[in-house]
């Protein structure tokens, strides 16, 4: 596996694929394209548009980034403006597809094994269930179900590997102490 020195946000997410095949470049370069203060949180492979590039699910948005030698492409999504995911799978490749602000985009060729978690993640978040996440659950802040439901989502995040063990400890106390 290739190690890059990135950022740590970056360099967590770019160790959880298990192959970087012809996204090197995008992760290396990912920091010219996502805004002050946004942070990675998954990132996927995949093809959309002019060729093969870099799903990357941030703290604000979902980005994709394909740097080629002649050309260059970003696609961003922002989660609110986001109305629907779909993911379709083979045995080993799979299609996500997301509906954004009347748009249709189809990332193809994304591995299985990192195409799911990034589109149940996504529906999460569409969902309002991931802490952090620029909308608000439906529950009261700090109310019992509301720091239940995080409590919840953050296991489930610890479990896909969407989180190090570290961020799991580091925001299971903040929502505890938020009570």
């Amino acid at each position: 596996m290739v190690t890059f020195n990135v950022r740590p946000d970056i360099d967590a997410a770019a160790a959880k694929l298990a192959s970087t095949l012809g996204a090197k470049r995008e992760i290396e370069r990912l920091p010219e394209v996502l805004w002050e203060g946004e942070t990675v949180e998954m990132l996927a492979t995949g093809t959309y548009g002019k060729g093969s590039g870099l799903l990357a699910m941030t703290n604000r948005r979902l980005v994709f980034y394909f740097n080629g030698l002649l050309s260059q492409q970003v696609e961003d999504f922002p989660y609110n403006r986001i109305s629907s995911v779909q993911w379709a799978a083979g045995m080993l490749m799979g299609t996500l597809t997301v509906f954004a602000s009347g748009n249709k985009a189809e990332i193809s060729q994304v591995p299985k094994a990192q195409g799911k978690p990034l589109a149940d993640m996504l529906r999460r978040r569409m969902a309002g269930d991931v802490p952090g996440s620029a909308e608000p659950t439906a529950p009261e802040a700090g109310s019992t179900r509301d720091v239940a439901s995080r409590l919840r989502t953050l296991d489930e995040l610890r479990a896909l590997g969407a989180i190090t063990d570290d961020e799991y400890r580091d925001r299971r106390a903040k929502i505890l102490d938020s009570v």
